[in-house]
């Protein structure tokens, strides 16, 4: 009898420091800059580098949207007893579903030197990375308290009201 009781869920999301307000104070501070290069070289009369004075602020306020736009996708991992669901949002709001069976699923950790480990979820010769955007300590963690509810999972504890007297 299938049941719909939620016995693990993680809602990841990219750690962003930075605020709207500190996007924009960062933004003000590199234009400052950048008009500072401008004006010292624009008087040193070497106009070339004023372009490119001008192309740095636009790539470094590009790169920041980049970054701004790719804090709105979301991962969410929810695991009853017959499914593992992974939904994924991308930044773009298109949402795609996975669905793996834990009974046989494996929580892998894979190292990789001078980066960031890798999370696997794997069952039945299918394997799928899950937090690629989560930094070292918060990959362990999932992947720990992920193994911890899929073994709670497979080694439920009954409770005999009667055995208990």
């Amino acid at each position: 009898m299938p049941t719909d009781t939620l016995l693990f869920e993680a809602v990841l999301v990219p750690h962003r420091s930075l605020s709207r307000r500190g996007l924009r104070l960062l933004l003000g501070a590199l234009a400052l800059v950048c008009v500072a290069n401008l004006v010292m070289f624009a008087r040193l009369r070497a106009w070339p580098v004023c372009g490119f004075a001008g192309g740095e602020l636009l790539l470094a306020a590009l790169l920041l949207r980049l970054n701004v736009v790719g804090a709105r996708a979301s991962e969410m991992l929810l695991l009853n007893e017959d499914t593992l669901r992974v939904i994924r949002t991308d930044p773009k709001g298109r949402r795609a579903e996975l669905s793996l069976a834990p009974a046989w699923l494996n929580v892998e950790l894979e190292d990789r030197p001078g980066r960031v480990p890798a999370l696997w979820l794997g069952a039945h010769g299918r394997r799928e990375e899950v937090a690629r955007f989560l930094g070292e300590a918060e990959k362990r963690d999932l992947a720990r308290a992920l193994a911890a509810a899929l073994h709670r999972r497979r080694n439920p504890v009954f409770r005999n009201a009667q055995l208990e007297d």
